[in-house]
């Protein structure tokens, strides 16, 4: 910055240009310390966020590697998997239409709010094995153990 001294200036009034001048001076150089260390901050910031960033980006790119070679190990093991047997796949299939029939009747003992539903059948059933055990005299039955084994001739 040049100073323009006007010829008619005593030695005080020069003193005093320099002096605000200087002051001036200082102040922009306080003024742009501060600007700069405001800016250092930020960048301290702004590269902290980035190393975040990256690092987040990092173990989510190992994630989904582990994810996609689990997806790939299912996907061999499914089709390495042999095949069920027709008949095997019949049955199932009449096994879930008869699960998915009989679902209504059974709907409220599954959620607790009744008795199992007893069919014809099941009360023929459970009469047929009264008759049977109630004919049954073995001493084995009535106690409700194993049938003792027969004794051996001594042959």
């Amino acid at each position: 910055m040049a100073v323009v001294v006007n010829p008619g200036l005593d030695r005080s009034g020069f003193v005093q240009i320099l002096t605000n001048n200087n002051a001036e001076i200082v102040w922009s150089l306080g003024k742009r310390a501060v600007l700069l260390q405001q800016m250092e901050i930020c960048y301290e910031q702004q590269k902290a966020k980035k190393n975040h960033r990256a690092s987040m980006s990092q173990a989510a790119r190992e994630r989904n590697a582990e994810i996609l070679e689990d997806f790939q190990k299912a996907e061999e093991r499914l089709r390495t998997r042999s095949l069920l047997h027709p008949d095997v796949l019949n049955l199932q299939t009449r096994y879930w239409t008869s699960v998915e029939q009989k679902l209504p009747e059974w709907e409220s003992y599954l959620l607790g709010k009744s008795q199992a539903p007893m069919s014809e059948e099941m009360i023929s059933q459970g009469l047929q094995k009264k008759e049977v055990t109630e004919n049954d005299s073995s001493p084995a039955q009535s106690k409700g153990g194993p049938p003792r084994p027969k004794p051996r001739s001594a042959d």
